[in-house]
């Protein structure tokens, strides 16, 4: 990266971060993408923040009107009214008019038009941005590859000449001048997607101030295009020191070995309705009761649901809202990138100064975030580090399959983010089922290697003593067996 050079913002904050920083001025940029991408309002973008900046900016179109383009952009609250306008779209009378053309090819005459026009719109408005949308109709004027990219040359000089930023659009196309020309001659190349993974936005290229490798996420809301860029966790710089967060159960503590220690990432696990989301919120509620801030993020149940389910068994949920302890969000399915998701919760991290945050549950999580799972679990990874890095402790509800028994730990072998395993098993004990806690792992510290019988009532969750003489219980179908007598004399 050039410490000379001063990069202007391209009108998304999220895209600028990307770029490190933003475009280079003077420079030309390829924004490149299928129909329906977000090309256009990118480039609108663009302009509009040339026009916060008191500059003088220029769309040159072609495939819609001024009117259209206005239209759109006031749908998402982009204005771009005080922006030059160059329409090189044929006129509606094209349609009906009969236009031959003798002894000269059409591609000259259409090609001069487009020059004069684009040079003589330049010379009197001396633009500082330029946006042309698309790009390739200046391709479909010329006669041969050859002339085409004299031109797009010729104009990127003219441009340079006089330090004049351009955005470009184009559309994927067979055309290999399109391939090969306009990418390699672009500074910057700005990719969009749209797919069923919702939309994404990739920078191949980005000249002088290199960019952010990868895809990241990408939404067009009432506000416009919003970009969130992976989260990049920088790493801890200071000491882990044991200050541990308890349950305030006196058993379970004894059983975690004095409560799990904060800057950790705890992931409590088990069947369904089993008693994963309470315990996770005994613990913030204990928590609470010591000063600590929470944010829940609930993937599988509504919010009235959690409350009433909490308050049922004790928990104070109420309260911690009102004293400011607790914050709850509910997390509509497919309508967030995973990207989209670290960046809400890294914005609540940072304004509401949460030191415990849990995600409700794993499930859901993989169900609802957009995107594959192992590309979900990849940024789960990266939001926890940075939640960690932050001094944030993370607790993670997972659902396994299986009703009695464990036969694995986590969800997808997501058990090499956990610090902690807290596993809550059905058994079957004297023909009816029962509940047991354990510890599968704990990184910081000791606890108990046996398990306890988990009980959830109406004053709240009741742990018992440690279990004995009985066998086959992680199979979900504990037994009495006998000890082995020592040999004989």
């Amino acid at each position: 990266m050039q410490g000379s050079v001063a990069p202007i913002s391209s009108g998304v904050a999220g895209l600028d971060e990307i770029l490190n920083g933003g475009l280079v001025s003077g420079r030309m940029y390829l924004v490149h993408g299928r129909p329906g991408t977000g090309k256009t309002l990118l480039g609108m973008h663009f302009l509009e923040n040339g026009l916060e900046q008191d500059e003088t900016v220029l769309f040159v179109h072609g495939e819609e009107s001024r009117a259209e383009i206005l239209a759109n952009g006031a749908a998402v609250s982009v204005d771009i009214t005080d922006a030059h306008f160059l329409d090189l779209g044929p006129d509606s009378d094209f349609f009906t008019e009969d236009y031959s053309y003798d002894l000269v090819e059409p591609s000259e005459i259409e090609q001069d038009r487009y020059t004069q026009d684009i040079h003589e719109a330049i010379r009197e408005i001396d633009p500082d941005r330029i946006v042309v949308d698309p790009i390739t109709q200046l391709r479909y004027v010329e006669a041969n590859e050859y002339q085409f990219r004299k031109r797009i040359l010729s104009f990127m000089r003219f441009l340079k000449e006089r330090e004049v930023t351009v955005l470009t659009t184009a559309t994927p196309s067979a055309d290999r001048v399109y391939n090969t020309e306009i990418r390699s001659l672009s500074d910057g190349i700005v990719e969009l997607e749209r797919g069923e993974d919702g939309r994404r936005i990739e920078v191949a290229k980005h000249r002088a101030l290199g960019q952010q490798e990868g895809s990241h996420g990408m939404e067009i809301r009432d506000g416009g295009l919003e970009v969130y860029p992976r989260l990049r966790p920088e790493r801890q710089s200071q000491p882990f020191e044991r200050n541990p967060v308890r349950f305030g159960i006196d058993e379970l503590d004894d059983l975690s070995g004095g409560g799990f220690d904060q800057k950790t990432v705890t992931f409590i696990t088990g069947p369904t309705g089993v008693g994963k989301t309470s315990t996770g919120t005994q613990l913030l509620a204990t928590g609470a009761e010591n000063g600590l801030r929470s944010a829940v993020y609930l993937f599988e149940e509504n919010v009235e649901t959690y409350d009433h389910r909490s308050e049922s068994i004790g928990i104070p949920v109420t309260e911690m809202y009102e004293a400011g302890t607790l914050s709850i969000t509910e997390v509509e399915p497919r309508t967030l990138s995973s990207e989209e998701f670290a960046h809400m919760v890294k914005r609540h991290v940072d304004r509401q100064a949460a030191d415990i945050v849990m995600i409700d549950g794993i499930n859901g999580y993989t169900m609802s975030i957009q995107g594959d799972e192992e590309e979900l679990t990849r940024e789960l990874h990266a939001l926890t580090r940075y939640l960690k890095n932050r001094g944030v402790t993370v607790l993670i509800t997972n659902e396994i399959p299986e009703i009695t028994g464990i036969t694995s730990a986590t969800h997808s072998n997501l058990s090499y983010i956990a610090d902690n395993i807290l596993f809550l098993s059905y058994v079957e004990m004297d023909g009816s089922l029962r509940k047991v806690v354990g510890i599968l792992k704990k990184r910081s510290s000791k606890y108990e290697h046996n398990l306890r019988e988990f009980e959830i009532t109406s004053d709240g969750i009741r742990v018992g003593e440690s279990l004995s003489g009985l066998y086959g219980i992680l199979q979900g179908t504990p037994h009495t067996g006998r000890t082995f007598d020592s040999p004989q004399q």
